[in-house]
């Protein structure tokens, strides 16, 4: 039996249009032989009725008065209203379906309510279901806890679904249909001469997703080169025999002589000094660490601590600290901009020609850190685009 699992995001199910284009793809899949395994998004965005944030709505978002297994409760609707509807319409034109929601589909989680582990995908439901069906529609993004409660599995949770099943399934490859048709080089509604990306590895995916390319969960990639399992990244309104951008182990041949593979960046970031002189290092990290605050981009001297949160922990860091008397400089509106490549380590003169580059665009560097395949820089919200680009230009240029 030849399984492949194709996962729908929020757009590609948003209405009949968006449906019948992502159904298209299915039944291609169908006729190739395979079975299907079809993972799907609650139907569209914000704003649309069963959007997750749109449930969220419905209870006064944060403000609400439910408990965290309430909250899961309700927005675990959205991903099953949609795994109906789209097997509704498989059913319709001819294909032999069945829908599950993530407990039906043997996704077992901890009690971790509404950013739950996946513990173990227990395939038993799924395989017996193929033996009568060609396609099981399986809702995304969420599981049965050991509690025995639903569970979901936090923001792109649908990605990590799709990738957990093909694992399980043991699936030829999982696809992951979006709205663009792979990756690319860089945020092409930043970048004009952005560059699509046919073959990229795991480990090159992972960080730049990380580092806040939005096109798949970083997650999935995690779990998909733990088991060997090729992704490939695709637009549902591409036709049914691209391949878009396939991910894999590194291909020597493709990857290794490429030192940068792409440019991402992260925005809405707050940075964050205090001296030393005013705060212990341990004192400071617990802190923040008991009140849920999980810092990024961390640097520490002997003078000073300098670190940086999201739009939403910054509010809670500033009160924080200020009722713990540690005195504290803020930069606002900051973004961290990333070169990412399997190429970088071992490479001399990356940082020198990434730091020369921004600084005769007279963009100022307000930190910087590397690994051995990233190096960060964080510069301020308004030099975004021209970080962007110039970094492009420089390392993806040619």
């Amino acid at each position: 039996m030849k399984i492949v699992v194709q996962k729908f995001g929020g757009t590609s199910v948003k209405d009949d249009e968006a449906r019948h284009t992502a159904m298209k793809h299915v039944a291609y899949a169908v006729k190739k032989g395979f079975k299907a395994a079809v993972v799907v998004s609650a139907i569209g965005r914000k704003g649309a009725p069963y959007a997750t944030d749109s449930l969220l709505e419905l209870v006064g978002n944060e403000k609400s008065k439910l408990s965290p297994r309430e909250m899961d409760m309700l927005v675990s609707v959205g991903e099953v209203i949609s795994a109906a509807v789209f097997c509704e319409m498989l059913k319709e034109n001819g294909l032999k379906a069945t829908a599950m929601t993530g407990p039906d589909a043997g996704f077992k989680t901890n009690n971790d309510y509404r950013n739950a582990k996946v513990l173990d995908v227990e395939k038993q439901n799924v395989m017996e279901a193929f033996k009568s069906f060609d396609v099981v529609v399986v809702a995304g993004f969420q599981g049965l806890s050991k509690s025995g409660h639903v569970t979901t599995l936090g923001r792109g949770g649908s990605d990590t679904s799709a990738a957990l099943l093909g694992a399980a399934l043991g699936a030829e490859y999982c696809d992951i249909f979006t709205d663009v048709s792979g990756m690319m080089t860089a945020d092409p509604r930043l970048v004009e001469k952005a560059k699509f990306l046919k073959n990229v590895s795991y480990e090159e995916v992972a960080n730049m997703a990380h580092e806040g390319a939005k096109v798949i969960h970083p997650r999935a990639v995690e779990v998909a080169q733990q088991a060997h399992l090729t992704l490939r990244i695709r637009s549902t309104w591409d036709d049914v025999d691209e391949t878009g951008t396939v991910i894999s182990d590194r291909n020597l041949a493709i990857n290794h002589y490429r030192t940068v593979t792409g440019i991402a960046h992260q925005t809405g970031l707050t940075q964050f000094t205090v001296k030393s002189e005013d705060c212990s290092a341990d004192r400071l990290f617990d802190l923040l660490a008991v009140n849920d605050l999980s810092v990024d981009f961390i640097n520490i001297s002997p003078e000073k601590y300098v670190f940086n949160l999201n739009r939403e922990h910054s509010l809670v860091a500033k009160t924080v600290l200020s009722e713990a008397g540690i005195p504290v400089s803020i930069v606002e509106d900051c973004v961290k901009v990333s070169i990412v490549g399997a190429g970088i380590m071992g490479t001399p003169g990356i940082t020198a020609k990434m730091v020369g580059a921004l600084m005769r665009e007279k963009i100022e560097i307000l930190q910087t850190t590397d690994s051995y395949t990233t190096i960060w820089v964080l510069v301020h919200g308004k030099d975004l685009k021209r970080a962007v680009n110039v970094l492009h230009e420089t390392f993806l240029g040619e």
